[in-house]
């Protein structure tokens, strides 16, 4: 019989689809932590619950989740594997399935099966924990053990965080709704909150709006919407040219507005003393737009 809320995976080098598997499977109270096994030894892991990356078998239903063996072509790893049991187990909505899978799992499943390449400069979620693995090849089974939970609770720190982070933003998306039905050329907001993620679900590529204000550490700021949710790095409407890189008095003296603090040379975001302040920002843009 299988020991309650275990875990098994392969002992030795590890990588991350096995982490990553593992860490799921502790934020969603699947398994315990003093129940996780190491070992290639079959008469072990026959008696894990679960057993991920390792086993020869892919079997949702006898919680196997393994994608080494010849009779699986598919793209998961046994992180892929284990995020779509735990959806099929109705433990995740789609919603958040769908964020997870797009922004980290899919990631996680194409590194470990060699769909990518190395891009200079670029460090990936998974060359993050193989950076966890010891230094030395020759390192003893105890240095390697402890080098694994050093990294499962590094991806679980990391899974709690996008978690609550996610709630977080689906918390606010109603008064982002609510600012956007009133179809103005800009979304005000008397507390900052996460917007553009809402923003974009809510059909924001077809929204009126240019600009967002909200408070921002005992200022405020005016920032320019991208035009779409894939080209964040752009916005439908720069801010002047005359004011890229000012600071406090120079762009005091360029916008005429005495509470001007900052705006970055990029032109898509600056910080204004008072919401009074932003306002007047806010105009002097407009009104520029229509002139």
């Amino acid at each position: 019989m299988a020991v309650p809320r275990s875990f098994g995976t392969h002992d030795g080098t590890f990588h991350a689809d096995e982490v990553t598997a593992c860490a799921l499977l502790l934020c969603y109270k699947c398994i315990d932590k003093d129940k996780v096994v190491r070992s290639r030894r079959k008469e072990l892991l026959e008696q894990c619950e679960y057993v991920c990356d390792v086993g020869g078998e892919y079997s949702p239903e006898h919680k196997r989740f393994d994608h080494h063996q010849a009779s699986y072509q598919g793209e998961r790893s046994s992180a892929g594997m284990v995020w779509s049991y735990l959806r099929e187990q109705g433990k995740v909505d789609r919603f958040f399935y769908s964020f997870l899978q797009h922004t980290l799992i899919q990631g996680v499943d194409a590194h470990d099966n060699g769909k990518i390449s190395q891009e200079p400069g670029v460090c990936t979620f998974s060359q993050m924990i193989s950076n966890f693995v010891p230094i030395h090849y020759d390192a003893g089974e105890e240095e390697q053990n402890r080098a694994f939970f050093q990294a499962v609770d590094f991806v679980v720190g990391h899974l709690q965080r996008t978690i609550d982070r996610f709630l977080y933003t689906e918390q606010c998306k109603e008064k982002v709704r609510q600012a956007m039905s009133l179809h103005k050329e800009y979304l005000l907001f008397e507390e900052s909150l996460p917007w553009m993620d809402a923003f974009f679900s809510l059909r924001g590529e077809e929204h009126p709006a240019q600009f967002v204000i909200m408070p921002s550490n005992g200022h405020w700021k005016l920032r320019g919407i991208p035009p779409s949710s894939e080209d964040r790095m752009q916005v439908r409407v720069p801010l002047p040219k005359e004011w890229a890189g000012l600071l406090e008095e120079e762009l005091q003296t360029v916008s005429g507005i005495p509470g001007a603090i900052f705006c970055h040379k990029g032109r898509f975001i600056s910080v204004w003393k008072t919401k009074e302040d932003v306002m007047n920002a806010l105009a002097y843009v407009l009104e520029g737009e229509r002139v």
